[in-house]
């Protein structure tokens, strides 16, 4: 048995396709000259466009519109002018488009694997996946035709990348295995949206498992068996069976009220990074958004959006949930996320470094510019500011301090606007300790517990060696969570979760007795969380 991490729920069965990469070695290539070099460049770059066009109506059919932005992204990121041109100014120097190409991809792709945000790390595969179609497109290599494959076809890669899986045929795959990849990876994001089972990270898969082998894959536990005989085969064909039946129960909490066994209200949102991912939250049964990043809004251009760009935006999201609660998280950014336009400066220690709230309350431009865009939103909805990596008071009053001046201009202006409330995030073990003097100022806690968990066990959520401590069941971040709500329930504010952990149906039992009134988790765990809240013995 192969061992690796759960990243798409489900079991499949079936044979073993191994996809490998493609040989993109351009050693042999010979300068042509800058002119036709680079004309070779836009020849394949041109052809990208055309191919990825494409993919796009192919994923939008396979997994959704959602889905497809993914790839859309890939347009987008090579459209960046920075990106052109560098590989153009390469050329210039004497390169041959391909190693030009190959120079200025390899930049971006150590930029955003040195990030600490997991998100942000997962966009390092997005310029790997553009390279290497760029790379094919100028070596003229024939790509794998994996939408041929047949049904009932386990497919093995060292990683599936957002354009290999827009081939798949959802009815001809049983399940997918990969070398590397996490549970926020492109892979595993359009594995749950297909409803493929999927187990990444799987250590040495190519060379442990042999085309043609029959395969059980358990997408929850990340678990491959090989050739298994019949009675492992019934045994897992029984659990199919049975997952298929429990998925279609859920359907009955799609409009179904969050009421525990002992009739408390509890409220189930749904996390969003960009507009358009609201209807995903409503298409999912969500009662609001308890966490708009609002970061994705800055990336992938050569400016900072405008009020007026960011205006649209949150007006959109609260346009769209239509007077549900929307919480919106103000620039969670800083020396781990290089965006080389607001030239932030590169730290020996990002994760401790001048980031978040830190950095907005030392760049008021910017921060006030966001702060506007929000206030004239909430003129069309249901919208709280939500402020990251709180680690004191000080830094929730010269924030309130700031919203204040905005509201000032705004009605100056005459400009149409709405006060809203100020909550924090509590991610770090200095909020949790203080908790009861922060809920003083703050208006409503949401607990993060990806970065509460990370800071609490001092732990490198990507360093394998260590990533065993990095569990929010640790009794240091159980009592840190415990604290927190706590707290919130004696000042009488509210309190929710965005964090992985509020869909985990293990720790939800223990969150609803400690007095947690929210869960935000990713859409598609909405109604999953639902069914085990409401069916939670919470006396």
């Amino acid at each position: 048995m192969l061992k690796g991490i759960g990243a798409s729920n489900g079991y499949g069965i079936g044979k073993a396709v191994i996809i490998e990469d493609a040989n993109l070695d351009y050693s042999s290539v010979r300068y042509a000259g800058a002119e036709a070099e680079k004309s070779r460049l836009q020849n394949a770059v041109d052809s990208f466009i055309k191919e990825t066009t494409e993919m796009i109506e192919a994923l939008k059919s396979s997994a959704g519109e959602k889905e497809a932005e993914i790839l859309e992204g890939h347009l987008t990121m090579l459209n960046d002018p920075f990106m052109l041109s560098g590989i153009n100014e390469q050329i210039d120097a004497g390169l041959v488009a391909e190693a030009a190409a190959d120079a200025v991809f390899k930049m971006f792709y150590d930029m955003f694997t040195g990030m600490e945000d997991e998100m942000m790390r997962q966009r390092a595969s997005d310029v790997k996946d553009i390279r290497d179609s760029i790379l094919e497109l100028l070596l003229g290599v024939k790509k794998i035709d994996i939408s041929k494959v047949e049904k009932g076809s386990v497919l093995i890669a060292k990683d599936f990348t957002p354009s290999m899986t827009s081939q798949i045929k959802k009815e001809n795959v049983a399940a997918i295995v990969t070398e590397v990849g996490g549970v926020t990876s492109h892979s595993a994001i359009l594995a749950r949206a297909m409803g493929i089972p999927a187990a990444l990270s799987v250590p040495d898969a190519l060379n442990s498992i042999i085309n043609g082998d029959t395969l059980i894959v358990d997408g929850f536990r990340g678990e491959v068996f090989t050739n298994p005989d019949a009675k492992q085969i019934n045994e897992y064909e029984q659990k199919q069976k049975e997952y298929i039946k429990e998925k279609e129960s859920l359907n009955v909490y799609f409009n179904k009220p969050t009421v525990t066994k002992s009739g408390i209200k509890k409220y189930v949102y749904g996390n969003i990074g960009k507009a358009a991912d609201a209807e995903t939250v409503l298409q999912n049964g969500g009662e609001g958004i308890g966490l708009f990043r609002t970061e994705f809004l800055f990336m992938d251009r050569t400016s900072a959006p405008t009020e007026q760009e960011q205006f649209e935006a949150y007006s959109t999201v609260a346009k769209i949930m239509g007077g549900k609660e929307v919480i919106i998280r103000t620039l969670d950014i800083g020396g781990d996320k290089a965006i080389d336009y607001l030239s932030i400066e590169k730290e020996e220690n990002p994760f401790l470094g001048h980031r978040a709230i830190r950095y907005c309350l030392d760049n008021k431009p910017l921060f006030k510019t966001q702060l506007r865009a929000i206030l004239r939103a909430a003129a069309y909805g249901n919208i709280k500011i939500m402020l990251p990596l709180v680690t004191e008071i000080e830094e929730i009053r010269a924030a309130k301090a700031l919203i204040t001046e905005c509201e000032a201009e705004l009605k100056s202006e005459g400009i149409e606007y709405k006060s809203v409330p100020v909550g924090i995030m509590v991610e770090t073990p200095s909020a949790a300790i203080i908790s009861d003097l922060l809920a003083r100022e703050a208006a409503f806690f949401s607990i993060g517990t990806n970065d509460l968990t990370g800071y609490t066990m001092a732990v490198d959520r990507g360093n394998a060696k260590v990533s065993h401590l990095y569990d929010a069941f640790k009794p240091s971040v159980l009592r840190a969570i415990e604290m927190t709500i706590k707290n919130a329930k004696a000042a009488g504010i509210p309190v929710g979760m965005c964090g992985e952990a509020a869909a985990n149906t293990k720790l939800i039992p223990m969150l609803l007795e400690w007095g947690l009134d929210e869960f935000s988790v990713t859409p598609s765990s909405i109604l999953q969380t639902r069914k085990t809240i409401c069916e939670a013995d919470d006396k």
